[in-house]
């Protein structure tokens, strides 16, 4: 049971992935952007190998569908398997193998995948995909937290009859550098897409200190005075 959002801002080229699910430790498999080559997700029965050999034939430069075939050649068990794929382009390619359980698929659209498994029907990934196109002037984090929280809004994970909460979420966007600019994640949080939201507005507080005591550590604010100018202070 998870749903996903794969996203390319138009404007910058930032890529990104939100994720959430009613499993633990889903940020593992959101570690899968990288700067200038693309973002992958491979989950239901996840292969953990095809994060790491996707993101190196985007870097090499194919493009999202070669990719994409590319994984499923090289994998017996892909009908077991969720992926998706955008290259840096902005061109995109997903799957949804035929033994993935439950309510299973994906909307797409240039620039991003909405894709989910174990969800109560087609409409949870219907709007994801309308909250990450809901603000499209946005920076990309929020677009992707936004499509999380449409998805949970619609009802998430589970059947027709029943409902599952996300228990662990994460969100990792990369821009130009060999890092991603954020990574974060929740997990065993009984409301984990709440909580990646409250983790990255304070985060985004942090975002230029950070930056400042890379670039000057000489002239950087310190700690202290970092956090007495905080809108929410934390220890």
């Amino acid at each position: 049971m998870t749903y996903t959002i794969l996203g390319r801002c138009a404007k910058t080229g930032r890529l990104g992935i939100g994720i959430a699910t009613y499993s633990v430790t889903v940020g593992r498999y959101a570690h899968s952007t990288r700067s200038n080559a693309g973002v992958t997700v491979s989950q239901a029965n996840a292969n953990e190998n095809n994060n790491a050999i996707a993101l190196r034939l985007l870097a090499q430069g194919l493009g999202a569908q070669a990719v994409l075939e590319h994984l499923k050649a090289n994998d017996a068990y892909h009908s077991y398997r969720q992926i998706g794929v955008i290259d840096r382009g902005g061109s995109v390619a997903a799957y949804t193998g035929a033994n993935v359980r439950g309510w299973a698929g994906e909307v797409t659209g240039e620039n991003y995948i909405s894709t989910g498994n174990g969800l109560r029907g087609q409409h949870v990934a219907e709007a994801i995909a309308e909250g990450f196109l809901a603000e499209p002037e946005a920076d990309l984090e929020h677009r992707l937290l936004m499509a999380l929280e449409y998805g949970r809004d619609a009802g998430g994970q589970g059947n027709a009859t029943a409902h599952r909460t996300e228990r662990s979420a994460a969100l990792q966007v990369s821009s130009r550098h060999i890092h991603p600019d954020i990574d974060l994640r929740v997990d065993l949080h009984d409301k984990a897409v709440d909580e990646l939201r409250r983790v990255w507005a304070v985060y985004k507080q942090y975002e230029g200190y950070y930056a400042d005591r890379g670039r000057n550590p000489r002239g950087a604010i310190g700690q202290e005075a970092f956090i007495a100018s905080m809108k929410e202070p934390r220890p």
